[in-house]
């Protein structure tokens, strides 16, 4: 298989993140985009400096093909999430229940071989 092949495959597997999302996912996202305005930022940095305030030793790894976006996303290690943002970010992602595999079961299968 070509990595040509291989890589179209992966980019068009339906990923649970694209799924259908429900009104608890809406608000998180209406959260994110309301402390992301308020920081003048993107909400990707908004996600991103969330992930950096978890631990000192979580380092996010986000993928990206275009300079812009690779900027951006450094960019996001400048980015102060108060406590309270923090607060409110835990609280809405509490109340979304993941649903889904992670990838289709076509993509499992391409995964540890």
């Amino acid at each position: 298989m070509s990595i040509q092949h291989l890589t179209k495959r992966i980019f068009e597997t339906p990923y649970r993140v694209f799924q259908k999302r429900t009104g608890k996912q809406h608000a998180l996202m209406d959260l994110l985009a309301k402390i992301a305005k308020e920081k003048n930022v993107s909400n990707a940095q908004i996600a991103l400096a969330w992930l950096l305030a978890q631990k000192p030793w979580i380092v996010p790894v986000p993928g990206t093909t275009r300079v812009h976006r690779l900027e951006e996303n450094v960019a996001a290690a400048t980015v102060s999430l108060s406590a309270n943002d923090v607060k409110e970010i835990n609280n809405a992602l509490s109340k979304i229940e993941v649903q889904g595999a992670r990838y289709s079961e076509q993509a499992q299968k391409m995964i540890n071989r």
